[in-house]
């Protein structure tokens, strides 16, 4: 296994996603971004069309996708509601009967602090659509990962990892009351969870997975959660000695470092931040910063993977 402990890699908090790419050109390359037409996916999308990569960004809504992409070289659009496995099966189906073969994989899409609601399957919307949709998403391009002979997998975590484990008795809260930040600290604790079982499977077939705290950056992600709740997180978060949030460039520095970065050859399955592999840190551990140890427990990751084969009914092989 990888070790959970920074490199170092020599980048900051504020390298941006084109300084961590460099003068590495991506050409012959392709790549799927989901949600990578808003945010942070919007600025992963330019970087990897700058450097010369195809890039398929798959979107719920076509014409803001289409707006936002207007220009950039290389990119294709189309459609995926991560939320509908039926969705998810045509959209994968589609690219494999491209024939090409995908060399990063950036599961970016998400969201966050959500009202409770459920999927047409009773997933909580969180779980569903964060996890449950990118782990179908990516056993179904499975194929096409393993046709590019040496491929990445980049997982959206975040630092909202630390608010929850996964309790696989109740995922859905069917027993327990219904607290957004922790369905949502659930969700991103198996995004770090999925990437650590995934590269488990992958090494040996040279599909190495990682997964990212981007940062705190103001995107639409936080659409869901009213204003007077976020200055009382922004509030919290300066009381950390957080003080400044990155731009969206800054925030899509590390998905694109994990996606391209020679530095991590040969390395998979950590959990990143600011541009490096993250530090392991204890359950208690007060500083907005490192991954807790619920979100890099390999015995969780297989309990959580068994579950999300169960949940979806989809398997690598």
């Amino acid at each position: 296994m990888t070790k959970q402990a920074p490199l170092p890699s020599g980048f900051t908090a504020q390298t941006t996603a084109h300084e961590a790419l460099g003068s590495r050109r991506l050409d012959g390359l392709t790549a799927i971004v989901t949600g990578g037409y808003v945010g942070i996916g919007l600025e992963t999308t330019r970087a990897r069309s700058a450097a010369g990569a195809t890039v398929v960004v798959p979107a719920r809504s076509a014409d803001k996708a289409r707006a936002a992409l207007s220009g950039l070289a290389r990119v294709e659009l189309d459609s995926l509601d991560l939320s509908a496995p039926a969705s998810i099966d045509a959209f994968a189906t589609r690219f494999l009967a491209s024939g090409r073969a995908l060399h990063m994989l950036i599961n970016n899409a998400g969201i966050m602090a959500t009202p409770l609601a459920r999927d047409a399957r009773g997933f909580e919307s969180q779980l569903a659509t964060n996890h449950l949709g990118h782990f179908q998403l990516t056993a179904r391009l499975w194929p096409a990962l393993l046709a590019a002979r040496g491929a990445r997998v980049v997982a959206l975590s975040s630092r909202g990892h630390a608010r929850a484990s996964v309790d696989l008795d109740d995922p859905n809260f069917e027993r327990r009351p219904y607290d957004k930040w922790v369905a949502y600290g659930q969700a991103k604790t198996s995004n770090a969870l999925f990437a650590l079982a995934l590269d488990a499977r992958g090494e040996a077939h040279r599909v190495r997975a990682f997964s990212v705290h981007p940062g705190a950056v103001l995107t639409e992600l936080g659409r869901s959660v009213p204003e007077d709740e976020m200055r009382a997180i922004r509030a919290r978060l300066a009381a950390a000695g957080h003080t400044a949030y990155k731009t969206t460039e800054q925030g899509a520095a590390t998905s694109v470092w994990c996606a391209v970065s020679p530095q991590l050859d040969g390395l998979g399955g950590v959990y990143c931040e600011d541009v490096d592999i993250a530090k392991a840190v204890p359950a208690d551990f007060t500083e907005p910063s490192g991954v807790r140890p619920w979100a890099m427990d390999p015995a969780l990751a297989e309990r959580l993977w068994a579950k999300s084969e169960e949940w979806t009914g989809v398997r690598l092989w």
